[in-house]
């Protein structure tokens, strides 16, 4: 009697977990590893808050090869040591892809990770060491610093003799230093100032004394949201009247908001903004708002693309694999007409870069006003609007 009691209990076992297995196969599971507190807050949120409007869409519209999406929250604390051992949990539990993280810092630690797990990693990161190392599971949300700066520099190129410079000295930082002298490196523009500053810097008086010091024609500053809001209200403290130019982070709505009349007139270079003459993307700032009550900046809009792009890919792979998914990536060219989530074309090269058209940007009364848009680095993006032939029979997600 014990025994067959024993018996019943191992099968009915048996049963629960083959049908919370079958369960789990009914969703692909992402996990959103972001900036949720510390310095990268709210980087992090955007980025996560975009990724689940998209998430929200897919899934009302039957989901991906007729499953529906599942994500999780982890938060980094914007500390490269907690993403890395995010990652890893997320991994334990059998994720499909993971978004994020949004720091350089922080990818740069963590994606080692997921590429030993074959797990796909989108990441907002702009440096360029994140796809110079050649993982083949990682794919950026958005231009990196090999991408944006030669547009950049050829702006700054054709406004300034002279140019000093601002950056953090961190992953991110330092990578667009890098680029920014690499890619005026034998131009008409004289670097005249290199300055160094720190993440979470407070003051930064002295460094704007340095540029000030210099004369230069330009100011190139490169740090982060709020260190940018800071860096600006110095300067306007300070009374600089020259030409202030960056990159996406300089010109941010929130580097905006925090910075006040300060920003006015800044002028930068943006891969995404939500005041692009784009109907898609103005739609998208309707929805984002009506979901959020906020405005979001190019993290928010990097989330939501991102999805669409992974839903793209496994669609591409006709199977929800994580390895031919990762390969569909590789020279993956995506139409806006074809996906609307996507926004603008896009076009990925073999390393996980990125290339579109962008934008150049001056802030006016409190908002990006789009001044130029710029075409795609490596020449037009064509497409393939024709139907998709019929997907492969769903399979199980692997590990």
């Amino acid at each position: 009697m014990h025994k067959r009691h024993l018996l019943k209990l191992v099968a009915a076992s048996a049963l629960l977990a083959c049908s919370v297995a079958s369960h789990a196969e009914d969703f692909i599971k992402i996990a959103n590893i972001v900036e949720l507190s510390g310095g990268g807050a709210t980087p992090g949120t955007y980025f996560r808050d975009g990724i689940n409007l998209a998430v929200k869409e897919i899934n009302a519209a039957g989901g991906i090869l007729g499953k529906k999406i599942q994500t999780s929250d982890m938060d980094t604390q914007s500390n490269p040591g907690v993403a890395k051992g995010l990652t890893q949990k997320a991994i334990d539990e059998d994720v499909f892809a993971i978004f994020g993280p949004v720091y350089s810092g922080s990818i740069l630690v963590s994606m080692a990770e997921s590429r030993r797990a074959e797990v796909p990693n989108f990441t907002g990161g702009e440096a360029a060491a994140i796809t110079a190392q050649g993982n083949p599971y990682v794919f950026r949300t958005s231009f990196g610093q090999s991408t944006s700066f030669p547009k950049l520099a050829r702006y700054i190129n054709s406004k300034a003799k002279t140019l000093a410079v601002i950056y953090q000295n961190n992953d991110f930082g330092k990578g667009g230093r890098d680029a920014i002298f690499k890619n005026l490196e034998g131009t008409s523009t004289k670097i005249v100032a290199d300055i160094s500053t720190e993440p979470q810097q407070l003051d930064f008086s002295s460094s704007v004394i340095k540029a000030k010091q210099s004369n230069a024609d330009a100011l190139f500053v490169y740090v982060t949201e709020e260190e940018s809001a800071r860096v600006l209200r110095e300067l306007r403290k300070q009374g600089w009247n020259k030409p202030i130019i960056g990159e996406t982070t300089l010109t941010g709505q929130k580097v905006i908001e925090l910075a006040g009349e300060a920003s006015a007139g800044v002028l930068g270079h943006v891969g995404l903004t939500v005041d692009a003459p784009i109907p898609a993307m103005l739609a998208f700032k309707g929805k984002f708002y009506q979901a959020y009550k906020y405005i979001p900046d190019h993290n928010g809009i990097k989330g939501y693309m991102g999805v669409y792009t992974l839903k793209a890919a496994i669609e591409k792979a006709g199977k929800i694999d994580r390895k031919a998914v990762a390969q569909a990536m590789k020279g993956l060219v995506v139409s806006a007409k074809k996906y609307p989530g996507v926004i603008m074309d896009v076009r990925f090269d073999d390393k996980g870069d990125l290339d579109r058209e962008s934008f150049l940007v001056e802030v006016k009364n409190g908002r990006q006003e789009v001044i130029a848009t710029l075409p795609p680095l490596n020449g037009p993006i064509v497409t393939n609007d024709a139907p998709a032939a019929a997907p492969a029979k769903a399979a199980p997600a692997k590990k």
